[in-house]
């Protein structure tokens, strides 16, 4: 059955606009009594019922609305350190099909790319990519990529658990961590950028309540990390 995110859902109807009302009437020729599956992009699902066609607006019937099962029962909230031109859209694109619930721009003492003026501009296109990315791995909710912040400005406490990925942590393993904090119902996890985060960084955090944890072994690259923290993490959560 086709799918589609629709905001304007109410009790008993829906409207879909925009690209997604033109692609239904010119691309898939759809017509009154077509059956569709809609989302409100908050992890709801509704069946749906077509009753009229235009490429500007499909009106629907909906019924049998139900909470998505594709969605996580824990939000986990991924705070990225600013990585190189080129990086970030891959990590929005493949942390949004995995599950995450929201992406957080970070700026630290060692990230090479400073934000432009134009910044708000490419979480526009990031946000795209999140939406494009739901849609394709069937998402009930579209993630956010939330406007750009500075590594001393988040706020630790305002989650259930914050972990910090930290190439020197030796003691403590996502694993652990994870399966010591009984059931948390928000996470974040913090990635730092191509050099790594500084001691001080990782110091100050750990006093505000973040947990250090490894990863492994091996060092991961900074796209990599967020994909292979976040994967674990959800996995755990999830199981």
């Amino acid at each position: 059955m086709r799918r589609f995110f629709c905001e304007n859902i109410t009790t008993d109807s829906a409207t879909i606009t925009g690209d997604d009302a033109h692609h239904i009437s010119r691309v898939l020729r759809m017509k009154a009594g077509d059956a569709l599956s809609l989302c409100d992009g908050a992890g709801n699902e509704y069946d749906a019922l077509i009753v009229s066609v235009s490429p500007e607006a499909v009106v629907c019937t909906v019924s049998n609305p139900h909470a998505s099962e594709a969605e996580s029962p824990v939000q986990v909230t991924l705070f990225q350190c600013l990585p190189k031109t080129g990086k970030m859209e891959l990590i929005v694109q493949k942390c949004t099909e995995l599950g995450v619930f929201s992406v957080v721009p970070v700026q630290s003492a060692r990230c090479v790319v400073v934000p432009g003026k134009d910044y708000d501009k490419k979480r526009e296109r990031y946000n795209r990519v999140a939406l494009e990315a739901a849609k394709q791995s069937r998402r009930a909710m579209v993630p956010q990529v939330l406007p750009l912040t500075e590594l001393k400005k988040i706020d630790v406490k305002s989650f259930d658990l914050f972990l910090v990925a930290y190439e020197d942590e030796n003691t403590i393993s996502l694993k652990q961590a994870l399966r010591a904090a009984g059931s948390p119902q928000s996470i974040a996890l913090l990635i730092g950028p191509e050099g790594g985060l500084e001691e001080g960084e990782v110091r100050q955090l750990v006093q505000a309540g973040a947990k250090s944890v490894s990863l492994g072994k091996r060092i991961l690259r900074t796209e990599t990390a967020g994909m292979a923290m976040l994967a674990q993490t959800l996995y755990e959560v999830e199981e």
